[in-house]
C-alpha cells in the first residue's frame, strides 16, 4: 500500500497490483473525490477503474454526508457462493444440460420486460411472498419520493440481468461443487440511485457549490432528503440480497432437474454487498463502491472473469482500507475497447473448458478485459487470506 495526498486533500491510499499500474484517469478521480471538504479518506482497491465520479474499486471515507454517484445505480449488487454436497463427478458431461437448465429456471438480460418474469408470463411463488415482504416499505418510499417512480421491481426480484452479472457453478480442490452468482437491485436500484443523485445534484446548484465533478454532489447528513436515501439504500440492499437468495433457490433447482435427486445446496454460504454505504457511528459513513467489507474473520467472495479462478477469503480486518477489500479483478480495458480488441477466436480461447456463451454479445466480457485475478489477490495478501479457490465450470450471463 502507498499513501498519496493531492494538495489539501484527505489522503489516497493504494493497493497497486504488479502489472497493472493505477490509470492517470482512476488517480484523478480520486483525487477529485479526495478534494471534498467532506472527504475523510479515499481508498483504491487492487481492481480499481475509472467509474462514474469516483473510481468503481474504491473506499471513500465522509463526515456528515454521503456522495449518491459513488454508491452508484445498483445498490446492494453484490455476490452468493455456496458449498453443496455434491461432487464434480456427478455433473461430468452434463454441463450444457446445466446451463440450459440454469437459463430456463432464472430470466437473464435486461432492462425492461427482457430478463424478467413479465417475458416468462408467471412469476413464482417464492418470488411473488419475497416481494410482498418488500413492498410495504417501496410504497413508503414512493410516497414521500414520486420522482423515484414504479419500476417492474415484482418481476426482476429473482433475475439476473445484464453486463457483469452471471450464475455459475463452481469446483474447488476437492471438487466439490459450488453455487455461485453476481446481481444487485436490477431496475429497481437504478432508479433509486438515479433519483437521488439528481436530487443531490439540484441541492448543489442551489447552495452554489464548487464541485470538480457534477456527480460528487452530496447530501447533507441534517437533512431530510438525507435520511430518505439512507432509507431508500437499505431497503434496496435488502431488495439485492433477496435477489441473490431467491436466484440461488432456482440455481439449486436447476441441478436438482438435471440430477433428478436432491442434495445439500448451502452447506457452506457465503453473502457480501460490494455497493453500498456502511454507517461508522460518529456522523462517520463509509461508502464501498465496488468493493467488499474484510472485517477481522470476516468471509468475503473475490470473483475471477468467465476464465479465471475466483476466491473465497477471509478478511484481515485492515485498518488503513477500512477493513475492505476488492470486489474482483477489476476491468483493465472498456467494454468498447474489449470488443475492438478482441476475437470470437480470442474468447474461446480463455474460456476453454467453461460451458458459457461463445458469441460477440459477451465479447465485452471476456477475461481479456479484466485485469490478471492472481496480481489483484498478491497486491491485497495484507487485506484478506484465501480460503478456498474455485474454478468455473458452467457460467451464465445476461
Amino acid at each position: 500500500m502507498k499513501e498519496l495526498r493531492e494538495g489539501a486533500g484527505a489522503p489516497i491510499r493504494v493497493w497497486e497490483p504488479a502489472g497493472h499500474p493505477m490509470e492517470a484517469p482512476v488517480m484523478e478521480q480520486a483525487a477529485r473525490v479526495a478534494g471534498l471538504p467532506i472527504t475523510e479518506a479515499v481508498c483504491l482497491m487492487p481492481d480499481a477503474h475509472f467509474g462514474i465520479g469516483g473510481p468503481v474499486g474504491g473506499v471513500i471515507a465522509t463526515r456528515a454526508a454521503v456522495v449518491p454517484a459513488l454508491v452508484g445505480v445498483d445498490i446492494g449488487c453484490g455476490m452468493l457462493a455456496a458449498r453443496t454436497d455434491l461432487r464434480r463427478e456427478a455433473l461430468d458431461g452434463r454441463w450444457p444440460t446445466l446451463r440450459a437448465a440454469i437459463e430456463a429456471h432464472i430470466p437473464v438480460g435486461g432492462p425492461g420486460i427482457k430478463g424478467s418474469w413479465q417475458d416468462r408470463r408467471e412469476t413464482p411463488a417464492a418470488v411473488s411472498a419475497a416481494w410482498e415482504a418488500l413492498e410495504p416499505r417501496f410504497r413508503g418510499i414512493l410516497a414521500r419520493h414520486p420522482g423515484v417512480k414504479a419500476s417492474p421491481a415484482a418481476t426482476q426480484l429473482g433475475t439476473l440481468g445484464g453486463g457483469n452479472h452471471f450464475v455459475e457453478v463452481c469446483v474447488d480442490p476437492e471438487d466439490a461443487v459450488w453455487l455461485m452468482l453476481h446481481s444487485g437491485s436490477r431496475g429497481v436500484g437504478n432508479r433509486i440511485g438515479s433519483y437521488f443523485i439528481a436530487r443531490a445534484r439540484e441541492q448543489a446548484q442551489a447552495a452554489r457549490r464548487r464541485l470538480p465533478d457534477e456527480h460528487l454532489a452530496w447530501l447533507d447528513e441534517e437533512t431530510p432528503l438525507f435520511r430518505d436515501y439512507i432509507e431508500a439504500v437499505g431497503w434496496a440492499q435488502d431488495y439485492a440480497r433477496t435477489n441473490r437468495r431467491l436466484m440461488l433457490d432456482a440455481l439449486a433447482a436447476s441441478v436438482r432437474a438435471v440430477l433428478g435427486r436432491d442434495f445439500e445446496s448451502a452447506r457452506e454460504a457465503v453473502d457480501c454487498h460490494h455497493n453500498y454505504i456502511q454507517p461508522l457511528g460518529g456522523g462517520r459513513y463509509l461508502t464501498r463502491k465496488g468493493a467488499v467489507s474484510a472485517r477481522a474473520g470476516e468471509p468475503g467472495i473475490i470473483p475471477g472473469s468467465m476464465g479465471a479462478r475466483s476466491f473465497i477469503v477471509r478478511g484481515l480486518g485492515n485498518a488503513a482500507s477500512y477493513e475492505s477489500c476488492s470486489h474482483g479483478a477489476g476491468r483493465r480495458m472498456s467494454r468498447g475497447e474489449a470488443r475492438r480488441t478482441f476475437s470470437l477466436e480470442d474468447h474461446a480461447r480463455a474460456t476453454a473448458g467453461v460451458e458459457c456463451r461463445k458469441d460477440a454479445g459477451v465479447l465485452d466480457e471476456t477475461p481479456g478485459a479484466y485485469k490478471d485475478i492472481d496480481s489483484v489477490m498478491a497486491a491485497q495478501s495484507d487485506l484478506v487470506e484465501i480460503t478456498t479457490t474455485l474454478r468455473q465450470v458452467v457460467s451464465v450471463k445476461g
